[in-house]
């Protein structure tokens, strides 16, 4: 079998250019079915001029097992694809940080990811820091991550900082534990009442703000009435003034009540 590397429409990629199959024997010389011809895409760091047999082997062994769910038993894999690295339970699909994790990735790092919540398409996973292994509570695997605020524990359930007085590289799986079942402890933190009461405060204000602006509106003088048709004067007295029409004044008695009222 011969393998060699070509440029195709979505990238370089490895394949196998395997025999012709013989030909099965009979009137009709149907030929026998085809074996399909191992592919796999070079990974971004590889070029169609750089990449060795060693490398395309190893390219076209991917999909890889990683292992197996220990809750669910599901097969968990390491493959890539299109739209890049990702690894694979079941149905679900978590993308993963680099492609040369395709290789080396373990299965309590694939647990943790699958115990974190779905990232959009497009958002990229990064590796743990550092493993500390299984919570004796939870049973699931503690890694350290890189987190917007700094480095923190986590076993895909429970989130806690790592304290300043610790590194990263020194901490315990013993303290790991600890300050997990502390965070459990302490329980969710209480919501931020304040937040809402300020949200409150300025929608009352915003609605007296609106009041003030509706009852501070200049009021059209009487003359200014004279040249409003007979509609445009009910509407300002019901909605204005909150007079009561009959239906049936005429326009010089509108104004008169209009001007009459006590809130004109």
């Amino acid at each position: 079998t011969e393998i060699v590397v070509r440029a195709g429409r979505y990238g370089p990629y490895v394949t196998e250019v395997l025999p012709e199959p013989a030909e099965a024997a009979g009137a009709t010389k149907k030929k026998a079915a085809a074996p399909k011809a191992r592919t796999a895409s070079l990974f971004r760091d590889m070029t169609i001029e750089s990449v060795t047999l060693d490398d395309a082997l190893k390219l076209m062994s991917l999909p890889r097992v990683v292992g197996a769910d220990p809750e669910s038993g599901a097969e968990i894999t390491a493959q890539n694809g299109r739209y890049g690295p990702y690894i694979k339970k079941g149905t679900d699909s978590r993308t993963i940080a680099e492609e040369s994790l395709l290789f080396t990735i373990t299965l309590p790092e694939a647990l943790a990811i699958f115990a974190e919540p779905k990232q959009r398409r497009g958002a990229r996973t990064t590796a743990p820091l550092r493993e500390l292994g299984m919570d004796p509570e939870s049973e699931k695997p503690i890694v350290i991550k890189e987190g917007r605020f700094g480095p923190y524990l986590t076993d895909g359930v429970t989130n806690r900082t790592v304290p300043r007085e610790l590194s990263v590289e020194l901490i315990t799986p013993e303290q790991a534990v600890a300050l997990l079942a502390e965070k459990r402890a302490a329980g969710p933190a209480p919501k931020r009442a304040g937040a809402k009461r300020a949200t409150t405060a300025k929608a009352a204000a915003g609605k007296s703000g609106a009041a003030a602006k509706t009852s501070g509106a200049t009021k059209p003088s009487p003359s200014k009435l004279k040249t409003m048709t007979i509609a445009d004067l009910k509407a300002y007295g019901q909605t204005e003034l909150a007079l009561e029409f009959t239906g049936k004044e005429k326009k010089a008695d509108l104004i008169a009540a209009i001007t009459s009222a006590p809130n004109y």
